[in-house]
């Protein structure tokens, strides 16, 4: 059986039972071959801390969330795509460089990290080489020295991942 979900984005809190039951009585009446379930979905992405010309590549958001505040770039892995192939795409979207992945930073998971609802990111580490500019999501790409990082608010848990990353170096940012 192959399986489809569509998507019903809802205020935190609805209550969709009824909805549900509208949705199911009318596909068992017209498409009985077709069963419907219902489950709360997860959203995955992908966010990368790219170094390039002695410093971090950050992206200030142009969507909401977190409009106008720095973030690391990156999104949302499309169906069918391994998440390594959805941070290069993200970065070259929106940094315009071209990375080279060096290592997983880590998987952050906190149901409470993206106001639209529960996302879990896969973050990385990488390289980037290019002409640095925002594009996308991003209304710009900026690089960041380290000391620079430290009184920057950032979108989303990025600071931790950030953080994390520098770990991994060998570097601090407290």
């Amino acid at each position: 059986m192959e399986r489809y979900i569509l998507l019903i984005k809802t205020p935190k809190g609805y209550n969709i039972t009824s909805l549900r039951e509208e949705i199911k009585k009318l596909v068992e009446t017209k498409h009985p071959q077709v069963r419907v379930e219902t489950y709360q979905c997860i959203g995955l992405t992908v966010d990368l801390v790219i170094l390039y010309k002695n410093g971090i590549v950050l992206i200030q958001r142009r969507n909401e969330p977190y409009k106008g505040h720095w973030a690391l770039p990156g999104g949302f892995v499309e169906y069918g795509e391994k998440v390594e192939d959805a941070a290069i795409r993200e970065a070259k979207e929106e940094t315009g460089l071209d990375v080279e992945l060096i290592k997983l930073i880590g998987v952050y998971s906190d149901p409470n990290r993206d106001p639209r609802g529960h996302t879990v990111t896969t973050a990385f580490l990488a390289k980037g080489e290019g002409t640095l500019k925002g594009g996308d999501d991003a209304k710009e790409a900026k690089v960041f020295g380290i000391s620079e990082l430290k009184g920057l608010k950032l979108a989303f848990d990025h600071r931790e991942i950030i953080n994390d990353a520098l770990k991994l170096l060998g570097e601090k940012n407290d």
